[in-house]
């Protein structure tokens, strides 16, 4: 292992890239139907990562196909043996998490750290059933069956920690899946392939990397029995139209424009310090759950302002593969251009740039897509960069004074991800939490996710719940089974 880089001069790690670059399925590595590859480049160095299939339809079909075939019998495997095979799965993710973390540094450009989760394994006894009273002569009750096949497409922000944690839930409860990884960061997915190779029987977990081609295939296929996507609300759109042909259940995690809202008597620097943090600046505010709007209260308006443009100080964009890097990169040119016009757009509707606002200085960083962190003050609701998801290290703070008008702007964009409350009155707080139309509420709190607890949005931030027990019986349906007890004629 290469020593770990000092804070004052950068020295990335390299990464260990996968071999293998060709879509995995039936247990195997198989030659791309369409034979056609793309360059992958890091958005960090703006160097090649070498060639990646870009999959096709017929590569889609083939790997659906596969699963169909796998779930025959892997629906058979008892629940205690898959379990045991996703235990072998997450310990070698576990073993391996560093590496993992490393590629994603490289291809996507989030700073390195380790991201691996647990998966399901031990929950998969928890797909019961229920029964109903009938009395001495009949029998009824429930059972939970796995759907089929699955498809999961996969967005960049967090590749491996998504396209690993994510598969966890529909093979536990006894499908088969066929992913989709992110167009601009598969390799992390590839390189999970050759690392659990042989773990799970073939066909059981397959993956085809390509863009809207294949994603469009998982959507419509007949064969694939539910579809779940992390990603951009358009493309939840998409998802959902292309499943409604077969009436087949989606899962969606959409975006977010989230509030953080502080109240008067929030301790100043405790909502400073989350003001910042909310934003994920880690991560270039690429994530989905990001407090990207800050209400805070005129009374202590000034005062967070002039702490957040210190705080702010520690996200500097680095390379990602540095492990002294505590921000890293856009993800794409067309993301990173994206958010320069949203931060020309501020300026230009009159808010105020506080900090920010430009691609950095430092030479090292000039090949890839970098940009400052990002704080405009004194925004408005009728400005873009205060309705508009933004997907990008790009903070709004606005000012409030009415509660009820304030609620009503935090309500007044389509989407309702998360929510972060802060005071430390117990009353405004549950009032507050009531009142916000979010899947996902912290109160004094923010950014954060727990073991069990359900994530998911309301209104166009998504469909369904994950990270829960509700999602594993998400990829199951549910069988009614009644037996009548009664004896009639014949032996005795």
């Amino acid at each position: 292992m290469v020593a770990v880089a000092s804070a004052t001069k950068a020295r990335p790690l390299a990464p260990n890239l996968p071999l293998h670059r060709d879509p995995y399925y039936a247990g195997k590595w198989q030659k791309p139907k369409a034979n056609r590859y793309a360059d992958a480049v890091s958005p960090g160095t703006g160097e090649s990562l070498g060639k990646v299939v870009d999959g096709s339809a017929a590569d889609a079909e083939a790997a659906i196909a596969a699963a169909k075939a796998a779930f025959r019998e892997w629906r058979r495997v008892l629940p205690l043996e898959r379990a045991k095979m996703l235990r072998a799965i997450a310990d070698v993710l576990r073993k391996n998490g560093d590496e993992l973390a490393m590629i994603d540094a490289a291809d996507c450009g989030n700073p390195y750290a380790e991201m691996v989760r647990d998966f399901y394994a031990g929950l998969v006894t928890e797909m019961k059933g229920a029964s109903i009273p009938m009395g001495p002569d009949a029998v009824n009750f429930s059972v939970r069956e796995p759907f089929g096949v699955v498809g999961r497409i996969i967005p960049f922000n967090h590749p491996f920690m998504f396209v690993a944690g994510k598969s966890a839930a529909p093979l536990a409860a006894g499908n088969t899946i066929v992913v989709k990884p992110p167009e601009q960061a598969p390799l992390s997915s590839l390189r999970l392939a050759e690392l659990i190779d042989g773990i799970l029987p073939p066909g059981v977990w397959n993956l085809v990397p390509g863009g809207k081609e294949v994603g469009q295939v998982l959507a419509s296929h007949p064969d694939v029995a539910k579809v779940a996507l992390i990603g951009s609300v358009p493309t939840g759109r998409a998802v959902m139209k292309a499943a409604s042909d077969t009436l087949k259940p989606v899962t969606l995690e959409l975006g977010g424009k989230n509030a953080l809202i502080a109240f008067p008597d929030a301790d100043l620097d405790a909502v400073s310090a989350a003001v910042v943090d909310g934003m994920n600046f880690t991560w270039c505010g690429q994530s989905c759950g990001s407090t990207s709007r800050a209400f805070v209260h005129e009374k202590i308006y000034d005062a967070v302002l002039e702490r957040v443009k210190n705080s702010i100080k520690r996200y500097k964009p680095g390379i990602p593969t540095d492990p002294a890097t505590t921000m890293g990169s856009i993800v794409s040119k067309v993301q990173y251009d994206r958010v320069l016009n949203y931060i020309e757009a501020g300026k230009q509707d009159g808010a105020r740039l506080l900090s920010g606002g430009k691609r950095p200085s430092d030479p090292l960083l000039a090949k890839g897509f970098y940009i400052e962190p990002t704080v405009f003050a004194d925004v408005t609701m009728d400005m873009r960069i205060g309705k508009e998801e933004i997907f990008g290290p790009v903070l709004s703070i606005l000012k409030w004074s009415d509660e009820e008008k304030m609620l009503a702007q935090v309500n007044q964009v389509e989407y309702g991800l998360t929510c972060s409350i802060w005071t430390n009155d117990l009353v405004t707080a549950h009032r507050a939490a009531g009142a916000v139309e979010a899947g996902f509420v912290w109160i004094n709190e923010v950014s954060k996710h727990f073991l069990g607890a359900p994530f998911g949005g309301y209104k166009q931030s998504g469909v369904g719940r994950e990270e829960g027990i509700e999602e594993l019986l998400s990829f199951t349906r549910e069988k009614n089974i009644h037996v009548n007890l009664k004896r009639r004629g014949g032996a005795h």
